[in-house]
């Protein structure tokens, strides 16, 4: 039986990348991806810088095929290793996996973690806020009335803990204006720190009150973390 290998990869930075990433990465049969483009463009650059050899082939799984591609993919791991990649960071995280990861450890698979970097950890750990304790909730949810909803149920459960945990949320672009008007309807006008485009060429950490935010970022571009 084969191993099912979750791998982080860059979230900017190819040389971010570990080398056991790189020996899992070459050394599978298969490689379950959400892009495959991205992640052909990630191994032919790997094998340009660091000379690596292997021809994995790659499977397409991102969210609305991981019903449906989760059977193909546990009959290969019957004979085969797989690494499970996203288009950037952590498996799972936000990203596509648990419904593999869930059914493959179900069916005793051997499941391995090949840790490396994530932009909720990278953002926090040079935010300047507090790190003892955390609260991580991906994307806030699209829908307006759903996302006040959870905002309220956070700020609730925030003002019950004694020690007031740092809360993160990943934001796209063409979010951030929406969301930083109903976070601060809820929390109100509260100090936030943006990270954005973490370990990219543009990368930026900064700090202020979600109206001075909503005036930097008036078009914001690049991937975001949002902390308070």
């Amino acid at each position: 039986m084969g191993t099912l290998y979750v791998v982080a990869t860059p979230i900017g930075n190819l040389e971010d990348i570990t080398l056991r990433a790189l020996r899992i990465l070459f050394t599978v049969s298969y490689i379950a991806c959400e892009d495959t483009r991205r992640t052909g463009m990630l191994l032919a650059e790997c094998k340009k810088r660091y000379k690596c050899t292997g021809s994995p082939t790659l499977i397409s799984y991102y969210d609305q095929v991981e019903q449906s591609k989760t059977p193909e993919i546990l009959e290969l791991l019957n004979d085969f290793d797989v690494a499970l990649v996203s288009d950037a960071g952590t498996p799972l995280i936000s990203d596509p996996g648990y419904v593999l990861v869930r059914e493959a450890r179900k069916r005793n698979i051997s499941v391995i973690a090949i840790p490396g970097p994530n932009a909720a950890i990278t953002a926090l750990s040079v935010s300047g806020l507090a790190v003892s304790s955390f609260m991580f909730f991906g994307y806030p949810p699209e829908k307006q009335s759903t996302r006040l909803t959870h905002f309220k149920q956070v700020y609730q459960c925030i003002n019950t803990l004694v020690h007031k945990p740092t809360v993160i949320y990943y934001c796209a672009p063409h979010n951030l204006n929406v969301v930083l008007t109903d976070m601060k309807e809820v929390f109100g006008d509260i100090q936030v720190t943006i990270a954005r485009e973490l370990t990219k060429i543009h990368e930026e950490v900064w700090s202020g009150t979600i109206d001075d935010a909503k005036e930097k970022f008036v078009e914001p571009k690049g991937e975001f973390v949002l902390l308070f």
